[in-house]
């Protein structure tokens, strides 16, 4: 009879973390949903409306000043100290920057279901890097999965043509290659600070740091925003407001949810949803065109990341691998 108390008390326990997985995993659908279509409406900004450098000076500059302003109404988080904040400065000033400044100049010169494929990879240069510069164990599965994600990018960057919607796909495949390695490279930095730094704290730093470099590059570059020009146009205008209120601000807040209540595998499988959204989109939109070899690409990806992520998490599960988290 002591035990039906006990059981009593954990039920209400047990539901709240159901309803919070409930909840993570549909903000991870929508945020993910929202990457997905933020490669089209890119591709449609991209570079009639706006260049891709000042595309980025935009993106990274409306997401700061709208992560102060939901600084000031989100519940206070920890203090931090000033050599965090000055890291994730740095952090945004030379990672997210750099992501964004390839990753826009990439995406202007392929089409939306290339650099998604190349978004997918993330996580494998991830692994790649914890593996040579963390000691962490290489196993079979991984090295399998990576060998297949990267058989799958191969095929894609070796195969495409430049035609009249990539203008120089394999240049545009080859920045959008390395702005996924620049964005692994932040987040394992990242990684090393965040456990004491709250997610808008976090948001409020990096995007600052990547706006100051954006507005550097503008000042010596120039802006190029046609978007803004008179007479004034509505549909770019609408989409370039889409790209910056949804995938840029909303996406990034809601992200820190999943990564605090799902498995790292889970997290993952959600990165599928972008490549699924930016195919059926482009090809709707007709940004894209069938073809099979990004199919064989696109399944060789997500195979590969796949068994990667169970690899990781079997790894976590055990004993052996928990001392490497402290």
């Amino acid at each position: 009879m002591p035990s039906l108390p006990v059981r009593e008390a954990q039920a209400p326990k047990t539901i709240s973390m159901k309803n919070k997985k409930l909840e993570a995993n549909l903000y991870m659908a929508i945020s993910k949903v929202f990457s997905g279509l933020n490669m089209n409406a890119l591709k449609y900004l991209l570079p009639l409306w706006m260049s891709p450098l000042t595309g980025a000076t935009i993106r990274c500059t409306f997401a700061a000043v709208a992560f102060w302003i939901i600084g000031w109404f989100a519940p206070s988080e920890e203090n931090t100290s000033r050599k965090d904040k000055w890291l994730l400065f740095l952090l945004g000033a030379l990672g997210l920057y750099g992501f964004m400044f390839l990753y826009l100049i990439g995406l202007s010169k392929t089409t939306p279901v290339s650099s998604s494929i190349f978004t997918s990879l993330q996580p494998i240069w991830v692994f790649l890097i914890m593996i040579f510069f963390y000691h962490e164990k290489a196993t079979g599965s991984k090295i399998a999965g990576i060998s297949i994600a990267l058989v799958g990018a191969l095929v894609c960057i070796l195969t495409q043509r430049s035609d009249d919607l990539a203008s120089d796909a394999f240049v545009g495949n080859m920045l959008c290659l390395f702005s996924s390695v620049v964005y692994a490279i932040y987040l394992v930095m990242s990684k090393r600070i965040l456990s004491a730094v709250g997610p808008i704290t976090m948001l409020k730093y990096t995007f600052s740091g990547s706006a100051v470099s954006g507005l550097i590059v503008s000042v010596i570059t120039g802006f190029d925003a046609p978007v803004f020009s008179l007479p004034f146009h509505w549909l770019p205008f609408a989409v370039l407001m889409f790209v910056l209120i949804f995938p840029t601000t909303i996406s990034y807040m809601l992200l820190p949810i999943g990564l605090k209540y799902l498995k790292t595998t889970v997290v993952a499988i959600y990165g599928y949803l972008i490549l699924i959204v930016a195919t059926i989109a482009s090809l709707i939109l007709g940004q894209d065109r069938f073809s099979w070899t990004q199919t064989f690409a696109i399944l060789f990806i997500c195979v590969g990341v796949y068994l990667v992520e169970v690899a990781e998490s079997k790894d976590k599960s055990t004993p052996m691998a928990t001392p490497a988290h402290k």
